[in-house]
């Protein structure tokens, strides 16, 4: 059992929360994931690590509530335990060597990128960061990414804080001005990458996403979390989220493909959802 430590309402759909899980604390990495199950019947769900403390033995975890079981884990609190946390998962983030990067985040995301900001801050490197959210209500994050970053551009889809504008916008200014980096890593929706990785691919800087694919054993058994990649021959591979990522090169990714598979359970993931909202709200009935 894995105890609730703290836990931080960031935005109406987005909840943060650091577990005590010392073994997974002690050798965690930006860029992997943990599996855990709220409780003995729950289904396993995979989080990235959004931070870690090694002395204290926590790990951080930042969720969007947008299917049942992360409903049913919104519903814990400080003192309360989760059935299982296993983990790290997954390839940590390659970072060596990096001089000057820009990170790109979407909405959630951007809990994912934070990290791996963090770190290349730590490392000396010049870290220019781009997070953007739909308005200003589900900002998350801001004076952390800003403390580790060189520059930061914030963007907001209706102009209700930061710049209007996706976040392409600054990333092709930049480009524009003849701005190089190192790496480019985006982190976010998988149609904002799609759109990262097309503004990138001209300027021939190596572009980073992390995929989010369906995921059940983390182990590349069940095959679940596939991706279809190209090669330079141009011959479609198959990669596993979980065992060969998340992280991958972006101008290989088949986004299309991608985004397809991950619509498959959307419809089943929202009844799955409003029942266990049901239930909650029922339960809360009759406890009053």
């Amino acid at each position: 059992m894995y105890k609730i430590l703290k836990k931080k309402v960031l935005n109406p759909t987005v909840t943060m929360m650091d577990i005590e899980a010392p073994f997974v604390a002690r050798k965690a990495q930006p860029g992997q994931f943990i599996i855990l199950r709220v409780d003995e019947d729950g289904e396993r769900i995979p989080l990235t690590v959004a931070g870690y403390d090694r002395e204290a033995g926590s790990v951080r975890i930042i969720f969007q509530i947008v299917g049942a079981t992360t409903e049913k884990l919104n519903h814990k609190n400080e003192g309360d335990y989760l059935q299982d946390f296993v983990g790290p998962l997954g390839v940590a983030t390659e970072l060596e060597g990096m001089k000057r990067v820009c990170i790109v985040g979407g909405g959630v995301g951007c809990a994912i990128a934070l990290p791996i900001a963090q770190k290349l801050h730590e490392m000396g490197c010049e870290v220019t960061s781009i997070i953007g959210f739909r308005n200003k209500d589900l900002l998350i994050l801001e004076d952390e990414f800003r403390a580790c970053s060189d520059t930061l551009h914030v963007m907001t889809d209706d102009g209700s804080y930061g710049r209007q504008g996706n976040v392409c916008v600054p990333l092709n200014e930049m480009f524009g001005e003849g701005k190089t980096f190192d790496r480019v890593i985006t982190i976010g929706p998988l149609i904002m990458m799609k759109f990262v990785v097309a503004a990138t691919k001209p300027t021939g800087i190596p572009c980073t996403v992390s995929m989010n694919p369906i995921m059940i054993d983390g182990t590349g058994m069940c095959g679940g979390c596939r991706l279809t990649l190209c090669d330079e021959s141009g011959k479609r591979i198959t990669k596993f989220a979980c065992v060969d990522g998340p992280d991958f090169d972006g101008y290989a990714v088949d986004f299309d493909e991608a985004m397809s598979r991950g619509m498959m359970y959307r419809d089943f993931e929202r009844h799955a959802h409003e029942e266990t909202c049901n239930l909650f709200a029922k339960a809360a009935k009759e406890g009053n």
